[in-house]
């Protein structure tokens, strides 16, 4: 049973009609203009495979088989003894003619639908006839004609060893075409790199239409400058960085981010994923970025986007498998383009990841990746920005005010936004408005944080057990000052969960106290305990909160120092994961003394965070209950309806205790 709003995270949002629009794939990197004229195949290579054609069509109709019906050798030697037999030619082994009276088929008596003989016929003759077929034809007065196919010894070997010359010729042109990896012979177009080159259109991307990324928009203003005059900053020495590197989370918009600088800047763009560097065949991927970054810099000043490098990235040394590995040698050859760049050369390399950890050391150092760019989850205004921006095409009722629905999506990014206006959108058109309502966008926040309604039907039993534990969330969230405000809690089925208490943060936090979080503890255990209190039993819904309630516990312990007993010390367990090769055996860097101590810590927080639940919900027992018989009738409670059942929330207060109890805030 999820209980607090989780912050989600999807891809950056990409605008349809505002940006670049790729306009070339072949050839790797180059555009049509850029990239050199080929020729066609040649033209003697086609009369060759024209008249190797020629022949095969003189060949088939030149065959006796296809003069006339062919009969068997015996039915031709039963007409010539009764002379029906016009005249004929021998094509040794084979024999056509002409009957003088066309006889009726014999394969008839079989089979009557077997069709007629016609009057030109073919057979062939059999290879123990002698002299005796030809006296018989002069003895017939049968008109004879004969002509000589025999093929001579060297039109036998032109014959035998045609094929093979032809195999090798082929062989041989593609060879020598493939010889040099940019051409565009047999493995041309494979060991090519596959970037996109973007064009500006009149609906071009720019900074106006990135909305909510001051800080990433001033660093990357820098950039586009030196783009557009190099000699502004070369004139004082100055050096551009040759890489920026844009890390931040999930949806934020990083890749929109180097479109849109790529519009200010007005240069060519290319833009490659990480992995499409990669392929079964060590050192492809190295040709690939060759041929990328050789191109970038015939038509400088130009812009390289590798979005999620962490692809190609990742530490070297890596896994069991050794250093020589396709991926490894293909970021080698990044590290050497990047250190070959001349400082003439107005070549910049953006790349996106929301890995910065896993990269190797070497891709992040002064003179390859210089700058970094932290692109963050919006703040209050750039959230207003970014909903103006996904709205402009949606018509808004006169209730929705986009500020409040910025205010009550904290936590959000911009590509979660993005979907919050299509959500609901897509609800108005379900109920038939002609524009979207304020009842739309509280549907879609719903759906979006939530999860969608699920078509179950609970058991009288199990739906009061799921309207205890989620009274037993909400009214401890109702209570305490330190926590987020409980803004809805339902026990209709959503997404995984079969109740959903919904608290929406009331500000901007870039960090938390000691004390928050011990009363987070509360709340998340807050359902558990109800279900002992009240049935004297736990269920299996507290799944979920005990997973999220530990691991916040062991961040407490291990990662932010909050135990008096461990210290102010971090234990946090290894994060070089096997796959980077690293640390395979050891995952932790202390004792097993230490360890044990640190799973005591994080049950005694754990212990002491359920005990003031149950004794908070045992001191406020008929709140609970009249939470619960409010979703048993309701299914579903808003702020107001729970003031009018319970009175008000205590107010919110985020300040901890005075130092005369020796309880200060420790920052997260």
């Amino acid at each position: 049973m999820a209980d607090d709003h989780e912050t989600l995270h999807s891809e950056a949002p990409d605008q349809s009609d505002g940006g670049e629009r790729p306009v070339d794939r072949s050839g790797g990197a180059r555009s049509p203009e850029d990239a050199p004229a080929r020729s066609g195949p040649p033209t003697v290579w086609l009369l060759v495979l024209l008249g190797i054609l020629l022949l095969f069509v003189w060949q088939y109709f030149k065959s006796p088989k296809n003069f006339g019906s062919t009969v068997d050798y015996s039915f031709f030697l039963d007409q010539l003894e009764a002379g029906n037999v016009k005249e004929v030619e021998i094509i040794a082994p084979d024999l056509i003619g002409r009957w003088k009276k066309v006889p009726e088929n014999p394969k008839q008596a079989e089979d009557k639908e077997a069709p007629p003989l016609e009057e030109r016929f073919n057979t062939v003759i059999s290879t123990l006839e002698d002299r005796t077929l030809i006296d018989l034809l002069h003895e017939k007065d049968v008109s004879m004609s004969e002509e000589n196919q025999s093929v001579g010894l060297m039109g036998q070997m032109l014959i035998y060893l045609f094929p093979l010359l032809i195999i090798l010729a082929v062989f041989f042109f593609f060879m020598r075409r493939s010889a040099d990896p940019f051409s565009s012979g047999m493995f041309g177009n494979f060991v090519r790199s596959p970037a996109k080159r973007f064009r500006p259109t009149e609906n071009r991307t720019s900074f106006d239409d990135v909305a909510g990324m001051e800080h990433a928009k001033r660093e990357l203003q820098e950039v586009v400058e030196f783009l557009k005059d190099p000699a502004k900053f070369q004139r004082l020495g100055a050096q551009i960085p040759k890489g920026v590197l844009l890390n931040g989370a999930p949806g934020t918009g990083k890749t929109l981010m180097a479109r849109a600088t790529a519009g200010e800047a007005d240069v060519p763009f290319y833009s490659i994923n990480g992995s499409e560097f990669i392929q079964m065949f060590v050192g492809v991927g190295a040709s690939r970025v060759r041929d990328m970054f050789r191109t970038a810099k015939e038509n400088a000043p130009s812009i390289l986007f590798i979005d999620e490098i962490d692809a190609v990235g990742r530490v070297r040394g890596a896994g069991l498998g050794g250093g020589h590995d396709e991926r490894e040698q293909t970021l080698n050859q990044i590290l050497s383009e990047m250190d070959g760049f001349q400082q003439s050369e107005a070549v910049i390399v953006i790349a996106a990841t929301n890995r910065p950890d896993v990269l190797d050391p070497a891709l992040l150092r002064p003179g390859r990746f210089d700058r970094h760019v932290s692109v963050d989850l919006p703040t209050r205004e750039g959230r207003l920005g970014i909903l103006k921006v996904h709205s402009r095409k949606v018509p808004l009722a006169d209730d929705v005010n986009l500020e409040e629905v910025a205010a009550g999506t904290i936590g959000l990014a911009g590509a979660d936004l993005r979907n919050l206006v299509n959500e609901a959108a897509l609800n108005a058109t379900r109920e038939g408005r002609d524009a979207v309502t304020r009842e739309d966008f509280d549907v879609a926040r719903d759906r979006v944080l939530m999860g969608a309604k699920r078509e179950e039907v609970l058991s009288p039993h199990e739906k009061q057990m799921t309207a205890y534990h989620e009274a037993g969330h909400a009214l401890l969230a109702w209570l305490l000052p330190d926590v987020d405000s409980v803004h809805k809690v339902t026990i209709i089925p959503r997404g995984r969960a079969l109740g959903v208490t919904q608290l929406l943060p009331e500000e901007e936090r870039y960090s938390i106290g000691e004390k928050r979080l011990h009363s987070e503890l509360v709340v998340m255990l807050g359902g558990r305990a109800a279900d002992k209190l009240v049935f004297d039993e736990y269920s299996a819904g507290a799944e979920d909160d005990l997973k999220r309630a530990t691991g916040l516990a062991r961040r407490m312990v291990g990662h932010w120092g909050m135990s008096e007993v461990i210290g102010p010390a971090a234990f946090r367990n290894s994060e070089d994961h096997p796959f980077l090769g690293k640390e395979i055996h050891e995952s932790r860097q202390f004792s097993e003394e230490t360890a044990h101590l640190i799973d005591q810590e994080i049950q005694r927080f754990l212990n002491a965070a359920h005990e003031r639940a149950t004794e908070i919900l045992n001191t406020h027992r008929d709140k609970l209950d009249r939470i619960a018989q409010g979703l048993l009738e309701n299914e579903m409670l808003g702020k107001d309806e729970l003031t009018e059942l319970i009175g008000p929330a205590t107010e919110r207060s985020y300040v901890t205790t005075s130092a005369e109890n020796g309880n200060g805030q420790a920052g997260a």
